[in-house]
């Protein structure tokens, strides 16, 4: 009897063990976490490289097609001694200078949009006495062979031009090439000094003898003194500005084609068209002179000329025939 009670003791606790351990296998396993799936981010290509387009003989102007997929900051040639061109892009502004901008000059408000819906191409210099001899030796320019002052010649700046000559290297230029270059309108001017920023200067809202030729011993705001310039520099010198334009501000004082209005009106284009009402005996230069002090280097600065002064110099524009 002691015997069959053990035994049913044994069974009993077999099957309470057997009835644990299926209990245990029945429950739901915890699995580690795996690592988190990669999520592959859109990489962002790369803008593509500016293109050079220069010719290949001595004139060679742009085909259609070519001028067509021209890109901003792209640059052509269109004969082997005319200026090099960079497409500008299309774009919005605000013309004018806030009546908070240190030493700023009246007639350079009201501030107001403008609005160039094509891109344009810009000389990237201005002018130099290379291309400007090229006209004369050519037979252009009227024979004018401007005025050195004795700063020399070659990729200097050319210098001593009236409106009236400017004009004539244009159409000069525009005969040779089979294409129309003129003068940038002076809401132009402003947009491609400005080069997308809203400061006095496009590098910041001062300026120092690293950035431009001008007289740097009188500061402008808050900026250093520096040493004063002894004279014009050659047409690539300095940095150039977002749009891969060299010496906008100081140097050479260059014209444009507005006529002189005191100030800005409602009557004032706002689409990148030259202004030709006003005084047309005077036109309107921009960017400052090497012997001039800071505050007349500014973005937004004007200055005017009659048609027949001298003592000047330019930059070339060209439409270009793309779409908006």
């Amino acid at each position: 009897m002691i015997e069959i009670s053990r035994l049913l003791l044994a069974l009993i606790a077999g099957a309470l063990v057997v009835s644990l351990a299926d209990g245990a296998s029945a429950r739901p396993r915890q699995e580690r976490p795996g690592p988190a799936p990669v999520v592959e981010q859109a990489q962002t290509p790369p803008a593509p490289l500016p293109r050079q387009f220069f010719p290949e003989k001595a004139i060679q102007p742009l085909t259609p097609e070519l001028e067509q997929s021209l890109r901003p900051k792209d640059s052509f040639k269109e004969c082997d001694a005319c200026p090099e061109m960079v497409v500008v892009p299309k774009g919005s502004f605000m013309m004018g200078t806030p009546a908070n901008e240190p030493d700023r000059f009246k007639g350079e408000d009201p501030i107001h949009r403008v609005t160039l819906a094509k891109p344009f191409a810009v000389g990237r210099f201005a002018v130099s006495f290379d291309e400007w001899d090229a006209c004369l030796a050519d037979g252009g320019c009227g024979g004018n062979k401007g005025d050195d002052n004795g700063f020399g010649r070659g990729r200097m700046p050319a210098q001593g031009i009236s409106f009236e000559a400017a004009k004539s290297y244009l159409a000069w230029l525009s005969r040779k090439v089979g294409r129309t270059y003129r003068l940038p309108s002076e809401s132009e001017r402003e947009y491609f000094t400005r080069a997308g920023t809203t400061t006095p200067f496009w590098f910041g809202i001062t300026v120092t003898a690293q950035d431009a030729n001008y007289q740097a011993s009188t500061p402008y705001g808050s900026g250093p003194h520096g040493p004063d310039s002894k004279g014009p520099a050659v047409v690539d010198s300095y940095a150039p500005n977002p749009f891969g334009l060299y010496q906008v501000h100081g140097n050479v004082l260059e014209w444009t084609e507005d006529c002189f209005n005191k100030r800005y009106t409602e009557d004032t284009p706002a689409d990148g068209s030259p202004w030709l009402e006003g005084d047309c005996h005077k036109r309107i230069l921009r960017g400052g002179r090497w012997n001039w002090s800071a505050n007349m280097l500014r973005s937004g600065y004007r200055e005017d000329s009659i048609v027949d002064g001298g003592g000047f110099s330019f930059r070339v524009v060209r439409t270009l025939n793309v779409q908006p």
